[in-house]
């Protein structure tokens, strides 16, 4: 797979396309019928025939874990976390085979970097100037009472002013006229410190509709030093070819669809917003720079892509997931008793962790809680709810039967102040607020629990092996196989790594 149009013809092979000819509008219309496929599971969309535009649209190619696993080359979430376990093992190579082994790591990552080409399909057609016309392009009104027009699945391209390092984000474009749009960079995000530091003028470079491992690698909380086009390398185990832009000293997907290339002046802000965002919620406006476009290249034919959040589950969901499987290897590395991790959809993926543990001594949940929230984007999290090493956090269910019944609210549960994610509305200021750790670990003397700790009502294995032999016999309907514990199941949740999808 190089690009979006070789995704297109596989999902098409696949029967996970749904084309769409009826003209169909981008104001509103397209964002309803998407929400409804997206939350009855449905394929992906293409609209043939946007009213009032010539480029088709596509929506929710990543609205399911077998979309999402295809995008990623895997055959599972818990394949992609195998791969990046393997990347990252860190043990001092003893055997001359194991020394070979960490040789070969190093060899496939720089086989991985990104690479300049001389041309590129993204540049076959060339707008400069008075030609930009963002009005060519079918983008999408989402809600009613979106600000405008958004630019909601954009490779925003930045480069550090002093350091030179290349960020790659995915931050809004509001479409203010047609040749200038809003740039959403929140507080927090890479290219904003991009933009605190510039003293002038700043490129910028936009791509849309890329091979989709390398918009998801834009939407990756990646460490600053770590390349969003390296880590797509990595992701689709072929490095990444760029072209060098137009207008503006920055390289971008030679086989992306549209690229928009220009410029934000640091001392210009407007009013962006609002925008149904996908915390469920509208964000309200407020100031940000401003995106003044120089170029707008295509390809012969392009298709625009986009998304829509809001209320969940929407197709973020799957991106959200990919991440929080992805991303678990990396913080075993520093808390290597961390067994695993959900981030509830319904939390936006940032609001919430379900974490279990292998608890190891007095207030290890609290050690765990904290460190969460001094990594990455985990400082944002409002609420971490940490279980024992046996309980399965995949299943909602089963987590509330442990927070319901084993937390003391006295004794468990810490409350926090700490950074807050732009989008929240709950603080009475912005930026900043107040967090919960709830620790729904069994509790013992160590950490003044004196009374003794009740066991688990469970069936023993033996008697679960001899009925399960004999359940085919007895004649009822229904699963024969034991489960993990006497409350596994109850939600209907399926851990993420066991999800087939049969990607590759």
């Amino acid at each position: 797979m190089k690009d979006l149009r070789d995704f297109i013809r596989i999902l098409r092979d696949r029967g996970e396309l749904s084309v769409v000819e009826t003209p169909v509008d981008p104001l509103l219309e397209m964002t309803e019928i998407a929400d409804r496929v997206v939350k009855a599971g449905g394929p992906a969309l293409l609209f043939n025939n946007p009213k009032g535009y010539a480029f088709p649209v596509l929506m929710n190619q990543f609205g399911s874990a077998e979309r999402m696993c295809l995008a990623l080359r895997a055959g599972s979430f818990g394949e992609l976390a195998r791969r990046v376990e393997e990347l990252t093992a860190l043990e001092v190579p003893g055997s001359t085979w194991d020394k070979l082994r960490a040789l070969a790591r190093l060899k496939q990552l720089a086989g991985l970097q990104p690479t300049l080409v001389k041309r590129g399909a993204c540049q076959e057609v060339v707008l400069t100037g008075d030609e930009v016309d963002l009005d060519l392009l079918p983008i999408l009104q989402c809600w009613p009472l979106d600000g405008g027009r958004y630019i909601t699945l954009p490779l925003v391209f930045t480069r550090h002013p002093v350091t030179g390092v290349r960020n790659v984000g995915m931050y809004r474009l509001q479409v203010f006229d047609k040749r200038t749009t809003g740039m959403h960079w929140h507080i927090h995000k890479d290219a904003a410190e991009h933009y605190r530091v510039a003293r002038e003028r700043m490129e910028v470079a936009v791509a849309i509709g890329t091979d989709p491992a390398l918009t998801y690698a834009a939407t990756a909380p990646l460490p600053g030093a770590i390349d969003e086009m390296l880590f797509a390398g990595f992701l689709r185990g072929e490095a990444v070819e760029l072209v060098q832009c137009r207008t503006v000293d920055l390289q971008v997907p030679a086989r992306a669809e549209f690229v928009l290339e220009g410029y934000v002046d640091v001392d210009e802000r407007r009013t962006e917003g609002p925008f149904g965002d996908h915390t469920g919620y509208y964000s309200p406006a407020d100031e940000y720079p401003v995106l003044h476009l120089t170029a707008l290249t295509h390809r012969r034919d392009p298709v625009y892509s986009t998304t829509i959040v809001g209320q969940a589950p929407m197709e973020d969901a799957y991106l959200g997931k990919a991440t929080e499987r992805l991303f678990l290897p990396l913080m075993r590395l520093t808390l290597p008793e961390l067994v695993d991790l959900d981030l509830p959809k319904e939390g936006g993926f940032h609001n919430c962790a379900l974490v279990s543990v292998e608890k190891r001594y007095p207030l290890h949940a609290r050690k765990i809680m904290h460190s969460l929230w001094g990594a990455g984007q985990m400082q944002f999290c409002k609420c971490i709810v940490v279980v024992d090493a046996d309980v399965d956090v995949h299943d909602y269910g089963q987590v509330a039967w442990r927070v319901f019944n084993n937390v003391d609210w006295k004794r468990d549960v810490l409350v926090t102040e700490g950074p807050l994610d732009v989008l929240d509305h709950s603080s009475p200021q912005p930026l900043w607020g107040a967090k919960i750790g709830i620790d729904a670990t069994a509790k013992g003397p160590s950490e003044g629990h004196h009374r003794e700790w009740p066991q688990d009502v469970a069936m023993s294995a033996e008697v679960k092996a001899r009925i399960d032999a004999l359940w085919p016999t007895l004649g009822l309907d229904g699963p024969s196989g034991g489960s993990k514990s006497p409350h596994a199941g109850r939600s209907g949740a399926v851990p993420a790594e066991e999800r087939a999808c049969d990607g590759k």
